[in-house]
């Protein structure tokens, strides 16, 4: 869907801001012997307050149970979809704790994420939470009206992967979205490496283009794993991970981040 009626670019707006407002409390709340179950209980409570329910907890991926989590909770080598049931672990000094945050609000989605350092960050944890801030940055002002799919991740992986020397998951990327949490064109990270390989890549950005893109970093690998067909995709070799989304709605003047609130976020908590 193409968004461009005011009505419709301020329902956007608000259901990015309630996802803006839940990471700014959760800034605040994370604290080192957390759980990752309390964090979720932290986060339905927030929701419940936005009036902004969840819209991943029961979402449903053939082959997969229903997200049993109000929110993605990946902590260090898990990259995507953690979940509060996967570890009674809780919470440890220097620990990279992605968080993603989806929500309903009147009809309109908001879905976007960020990582936060528990209590301190090494050299190698803060050369890659910032690498993954830079590669959103740079990726949000490629997508320029006209130009194709493909400028974004030119974007970002020439930052990760060629200035910094880390690596971006294949086979993760963004999406359309707007009503639904999920809808064309897929974004891909990384440039297509086979004719095929991402269809859309040449697709031009549009305006009123509702895009959520989300770059995963991992330290050392770009490949990932499942176990037993449970939710958390994690990186292959156990190195540590992070991810960074944003909302973005393209207008005629360029991409205007709907959770560039985000960026004022504390990089370590607790």
């Amino acid at each position: 869907m193409l968004v461009t009626s005011p009505q419709d670019i301020e329902g956007a707006t608000k259901a990015a801001e309630c996802v803006v407002e839940t990471h700014r409390r959760l800034a605040k709340f994370l604290r080192e012997g957390q759980t990752l179950a309390e964090v979720d209980r932290f986060v339905a409570n927030t929701l419940d307050d936005l009036h902004a329910p969840s819209c991943f907890l029961g979402y449903h991926i053939k082959g997969l149970p229903p997200f049993p989590s109000h929110s993605c909770l990946s902590v260090n080598d898990c990259i995507v979809h953690g979940t509060h049931e996967m570890s009674t672990r809780r919470l440890q000094r220097g620990d990279l704790f992605s968080i993603d945050i989806g929500v309903q609000h009147a009809g309109w989605i908001g879905d976007a994420a960020w990582t936060y350092a528990i209590l301190e960050r090494d050299k190698l944890s803060t050369a890659l939470m910032e690498a993954g801030k830079e590669s959103l940055r740079r990726g949000i002002a490629a997508l320029q009206p006209g130009r194709p799919l493909l400028d974004f991740a030119k974007a970002v992986q020439g930052h990760v992967e060629r200035e910094c020397k880390f690596a971006l998951v294949r086979g993760l990327g963004g999406h359309g979205y707007g009503k639904d949490l999920h809808a064309p064109p897929y974004i891909s990270n990384v440039v297509p490496s086979y004719p095929g390989e991402w269809p859309e890549a040449y697709k031009s950005v549009r305006v009123g283009m509702l895009v959520a893109i989300e770059p995963m970093l991992a330290v050392s690998t770009s490949e990932t794993k499942q176990v037993d067909r449970q939710w958390p995709i994690v990186t292959a070799d156990g190195c540590l991970s992070v991810h960074y989304e944003a909302d973005v709605l393209i207008q005629e003047s360029g991409p205007v981040n709907l959770t560039a609130g985000l960026f004022d976020l504390p990089d370590v908590v607790g």
